[in-house]
């Protein structure tokens, strides 16, 4: 059986591989658990366009994750939220794709939200610290600073 992996399943191959398994593997686990497609056509075109936006997004390598690097830490990125009562603590909390966001908002590139590590859930006004793994071994500080809006 002919399948297109939607997840990483390991032992097997890395989301947007076409792999072949055997029928009841795929019948009965695979698919059930929405961890792989039945590769038609379609689906094979549809996931080669796919991986040639990520490997346009994609960082190609050290010199090229120093320069974004240096491109983030440059900026002061603020983000506007809504604030409960007394003024210092947020309706709900700022999460990685509004950080996301708020870098593109500022001029930075645009970065993905799985690579954004905000420390814990960021509830309340301030100057937050946000980090960006952009290669392994390449993490950019990013001065996140919540206002009241």
């Amino acid at each position: 059986m002919k399948l297109i992996l939607t997840t990483d399943v390991p032992g097997l191959g890395a989301p947007g591989d076409i792999v072949e398994v055997r029928d009841g593997y795929g019948r009965n686990f695979l698919l059930p658990q929405s961890k792989a497609i039945v590769a038609t056509k379609g689906a094979e075109k549809q996931v080669a366009t796919i991986k040639r936006a990520q490997l346009a997004r994609e960082i190609r390598g050290t010199e090229h994750a120093n320069e974004v690097k240096q491109a983030l830490e440059k900026l002061t990125v603020s983000i506007t939220a809504r604030t409960t009562g007394d003024g210092t603590k947020l309706f709900g909390s700022i999460t990685t794709v509004d950080v996301a966001a708020a870098i593109k908002a500022a001029g930075g590139p645009s970065v993905d939200k799985r690579t954004i590590e905000t420390g814990g859930h960021i509830k309340s006004i301030g100057s937050h610290p946000v980090s960006v793994k952009l290669h392994p071994g390449v993490t950019a500080n990013v001065a996140l600073v919540v206002k009241a809006g």
